[in-house]
């Protein structure tokens, strides 16, 4: 073991991590245990632990013990970098309301122009000895106190700042255009599985059928879903690895997206997924119907398993809801939000889910491309709609919704289809994200006010309006320093938001 200049690690790198150190690029725990303070990637202030397999992020800092990684990303390709670029394009982005703020300084600069050379000329004509001198004097009054600096820094200055609090919080605006969009949504569709739920469910029983073994069942279903990266499938995975059973290899793996998935285990056809799965396959699922209704009930997911074209067992897991999904839809509902759960999962299931959390409305038993099509429904009926999901299959529901926002320890997919990403699973981010769109545009119409307000006002004090009564002229050089004191205004407005909270 050496030590040498972070600019010199590569992936696959073993790297020896100590107590209070910042972890320099993203890795796997090989060896050691430790609490690692993720705060400034997730917004979350508790530390997480870290055990071997366990995944590490650039610029998190590792607590009380030592710990020994794999480097798995370097440089530009580690998850600080990518939050870092995301930040930098949405604070580069123009907002739809900049585009207006475009308009209006295309035809306001002509405008001034127009207003000097006027000014210009009727001081000139009718103004007092020495004429050219007032002329000269009003009209670069005008044309400074004009400058429409504070216009220009009215919006990039309150997306600047927006984006990055949200960043402190967790919250990456990926498509600058959402800080606005988001603003405007009336409804909340979300995703069950890994969203309102944890995402990790735990295996909660197996019942075979006659004939069959419990723990061959869940050897060869694990074996299947061993292939899959659906929060279930880990969960089986995790229960036969725990009663050490054998995980044989896989022929002939296939995803039936929405359904299930086919496998083959050890020259045997394994099917398992929904009972939609099993009837498109001739298989009856009603023999485990007393069992599947009682645990559809407890909001609990069953599962079929079929082996060599026979229905073998139901499976139930138990995905327990969030802790602070109840506090999050109860946000959403202050914020005057409806909220939709759309799931895949059967009728009785999403409705025991819904009746625990007050959800205003559920579809079930959809499809992912019928996902997309429920996003647009609600667009028809209520308007702009925001989708929130975690997993591959809420990809096109994310890319049709107005606002898309991808929990961060979703797939990949799920978030480059996603406009806003979520560090962290804490579905009150959302109501959090929304809160900061709407405190952001608040505070660039202020800035807008602001800007034009003044230079409404001034203006005609500046061209001279006053001195027929009082003898008033507005230096060029108080105009420098108005003119100054307004850009001045919108920056510290603009700062505000760096102490908001939700």
């Amino acid at each position: 073991m050496s030590e040498i200049a972070i600019e010199e690690v590569v992936v696959g790198d073993q790297i020896e991590l100590r107590p209070g150190e910042r972890i320099p690029v993203d890795g796997q725990v090989t060896e050691g245990n430790s609490f690692v303070d993720e705060s400034m990637i997730s917004g979350e202030p508790m530390p997480v632990e870290k055990t071997p397999g366990a995944t590490v992020v650039a610029g998190t800092v590792n607590q009380n013990g030592t710990l020994n990684l794999r480097a798995t990303g370097v440089g530009a390709d580690t998850v600080l970098s990518q939050i870092i670029r995301m930040v930098e394009q949405a604070q580069g982005a123009k907002l739809p309301i900049q585009t207006m703020v475009d308009r209006i300084t295309m035809w306001f600069v002509p405008a001034v122009m127009l207003i000097a050379l006027i000014t210009f000329a009727i001081w000139l004509i009718f103004g007092p000895q020495p004429a050219l001198g007032f002329a000269l004097v009003n009209a670069v009054a005008v044309l400074i106190i004009a400058c429409p600096c504070a216009m220009g820094l009215a919006t990039p200055t309150s997306i600047m700042v927006g984006t990055g609090r949200a960043a402190q919080l967790g919250i990456l605006f990926r498509q600058g255009e959402a800080l606005q969009t988001l603003m405007d949504v009336r409804v909340v569709a979300v995703d069950k599985t890994g969203t309102l739920t944890r995402g990790y469910p735990e295996l909660a029983d197996l019942t075979v059928a006659k004939g069959f073994d419990r723990d061959q069942v869940l050897a060869l279903v694990a074996a299947a879903e061993s292939r899959s990266e659906h929060p279930i499938a880990r969960a089986i995975v995790a229960a036969a690895e725990k009663q050490k059973l054998p995980i044989a290899s896989v022929q002939n793996f296939e995803s039936l997206t929405g359904l299930g998935l086919r496998a083959q285990v050890d020259a045997r056809q394994i099917l398992v997924g929904s009972d939609r799965l099993m009837m498109q396959h001739k298989l009856d699922p009603a023999v485990f119907s007393t069992i599947a209704s009682k645990l559809a009930d407890e909001g609990k997911t069953p599962l079929y398993v079929a082996i060599d074209d026979k229905l073998a067992a139901v499976i139930t897991v138990a995905d327990s809801i969030r802790e602070t999904t109840p506090e999050a839809i109860a946000a959403l509902h202050e914020q005057g939000l409806k909220v939709v759960m759309v799931s895949g999962d059967n009728q009785r299931t999403a409705q025991a889910i819904a009746r625990q959390l007050n959800i205003d409305e559920v579809v079930a038993e959809v499809m992912p491309d019928a996902k997309a099509d429920t996003v647009r429904r609600l667009q028809q009926t209520y308007g702009p709609v925001a989708f929130v999901g975690d997993g591959i299959n809420d990809a096109p529901a994310l890319a049709v919704a107005d606002v898309g926002i991808a929990i961060g320890s979703g797939t990949d997919i799920a978030m480059e289809s996603a406009d806003v990403v979520l560090m962290s699973g804490d579905l009150t981010h959302v109501s959090q994200a929304i809160a900061m769109s709407r405190a952001t545009m608040r505070n660039i119409r202020q800035n807008l006010f602001w800007a034009f307000a003044y230079n409404a006002a001034l203006i005609p004090v500046a061209a001279g309006v006053l001195y027929p009564f009082n003898g008033v002229l507005l230096s060029p050089i108080f105009a420098a320093g108005a003119m100054a004191l307004s850009s001045v205004f919108v920056v510290t407005n603009a700062l505000r938001l760096r102490r908001f909270a939700a």
